[in-house]
């Protein structure tokens, strides 16, 4: 079993749109028995929360259910439970890499070094846009998702 975990600010728009984008794909591959796919804040400013009616709208816009996604902080265990941890921003990656023990360190990734033209960049932050920044990040989300199962098959042979 693969574990990925997408982890943001509040959990309420970036990591959540990554969540259920790459779950989906995930599942369309017939993946779902092979791959757990969980996000989570490094704050705790939302926990309990849905998505922002934002992320949900473009998500259904385009054919997914973020419905299902609860804001969490993320815990200790996650860094020893999850396989990969795909930070949205580098100031995230840092805080990560602050948190998480030694031996956790490999697994600490920027989610946009998938990216075949953004890597070592940031997702930008939506929450604080318009619509317009939702739907941007929204396709950054899927092409990097699509990679990153690209390179999970390849890397595990799926």
């Amino acid at each position: 079993m693969i574990k990925v975990l997408f982890v943001c600010t509040g959990n309420i728009c970036r990591s959540p749109t990554a969540d259920g984008v790459f779950a989906d794909m995930v599942a369309k591959a017939g993946l779902s028995d092979q791959i757990i796919v969980e996000s989570c804040g490094l704050s705790a400013y939302h926990v309990g929360e849905l998505p922002d009616t934002r992320s949900r709208e473009i998500a259904q816009s385009r054919g997914y259910d973020l419905n299902h996604i609860r804001s969490r902080k993320i815990k200790p265990g996650d860094y020893t439970q999850f396989d990969h941890i795909l930070a949205m921003d580098d100031r995230h990656l840092h805080e990560m890499r602050r948190q998480a023990p030694s031996e956790s360190q490999q697994k600490l990734e920027l989610f946009l070094d998938y990216h075949p033209e953004l890597s070592g960049q940031s997702v930008p932050d939506p929450y604080y846009g318009g619509t317009n920044g939702f739907a941007h990040v929204f396709d950054m989300i899927e092409e990097t998702s699509r990679r990153l199962l690209a390179h999970l098959r390849n890397q595990h042979s799926l």
